[in-house]
């Protein structure tokens, strides 16, 4: 099933930066309903929050809400591992893939900046009537997330970011290293370069490398195939776009309970001690929980520590 929506008066106004606004009869009448009481395995949508900005949500499960927003050189795929027992546990999982990130649509002119995309989730959310969620994020994810608890709290119950801190702007190494590998997309024969480069990456900022298989990395660059070119300006436009607003300053008003996942063995990539200083002096409710042997992919060297970190935040 694929669900596509106008936007919306409530996903307009948030897009905007206003206050959500009450929904009019002409909303009632044209938003989606919630997704169905029995969802038994995995479902698709396709959201439209503005036009031609269409997010990629697959959804599972019923229960109290658990929506994982992955980082941007990730997708739904990152979380096949936790998404089935997660929903088992009796949650309602909903993957949302951001603007850009693995099969939502990716526009040439849009604002990629991390705000713009707190906003999105914001609209996705609003659409599926869902609210107080549980939210696990992934690197940049969490930085999306802090912006939309920082401004919607209702939304927020608590979080669980993986390797994820303050990242001011989209502009991140990862980012970089994701644009310079998108590069060689457009070029005939040179996808086994691509899905090699990527890998090396991603062994790099492993602890416990041995979940990198062919299989694994076909998946993972399975959403950069045939619109390279979209995805190279997405990527551009990601690394530039600039912030209206800095995070830092607004952590304090993230009141919901955050646990900090970091992987305990060296590697690549991570949250610096920086950075946990700043989100322990102003997060009201902040743990570090650092998981052995793991790296920066937790999801996939160690799913049974995010199963179980997403158990102790929904209690």
């Amino acid at each position: 099933m694929k669900l596509f929506t106008g936007t919306t008066a409530v996903a307009a106004a948030w897009l905007a930066g206003a206050a959500p606004l009450a929904a009019t009869p002409q909303d009632a009448a044209t938003d989606p309903p919630a997704l169905p009481a029995t969802a038994p395995e995995m479902r698709a949508y396709g959201i439209a929050v503005a036009p031609g900005e269409t997010l990629h949500v697959e959804a599972t499960g019923t229960g109290s809400p658990v929506v994982i927003v992955p980082g941007l050189l990730g997708s739904a795929f990152g979380f096949r591992k936790v998404i089935e027992p997660i929903a088992e546990a009796g949650h309602r999982v909903i993957v949302v893939e951001p603007l850009g990130v693995g099969a939502s649509a990716r526009p040439r002119h849009a604002d990629y900046s991390l705000e713009a995309q707190a906003r999105r989730v914001g609209a996705v959310l609003d659409t599926l009537h869902v609210a107080d969620a549980t939210f696990v994020a992934h690197a940049v994810g969490g930085s999306v997330v802090f912006r939309l608890a920082a401004e919607r709290p209702a939304l927020v119950r608590d979080i669980v970011s993986i390797e994820g801190g303050v990242a001011e702007s989209a502009g991140t190494p990862g980012l970089r290293h994701a644009l310079s590998l998108a590069s060689f997309l457009g070029h005939f024969g040179l996808e086994g370069l691509v899905i090699g480069k990527m890998e090396g990456k991603f062994r790099d900022s492993s602890g416990d490398p041995s979940w990198i298989t062919d299989g694994v990395m076909n998946g993972y660059v399975a959403s950069l195939r045939n619109d390279y070119q979209d995805v190279i300006a997405a990527y551009k436009a990601m690394a530039s776009a600039p912030e209206s607003a800095a995070l830092a300053p607004r952590l304090a008003r993230v009141r919901c309970p955050v646990e900090l996942l970091v992987g305990g063995a060296p590697h690549d990539g991570g949250v610096g001690q920086n950075e946990i200083g700043v989100m322990r002096a102003r997060l009201p409710a902040f743990t570090v929980v650092t998981v052995p042997g793991a790296g920066h992919w937790i999801q996939e060297e160690r799913p049974q520590a995010l199963i179980a970190a997403v158990e102790r935040a929904a209690r």
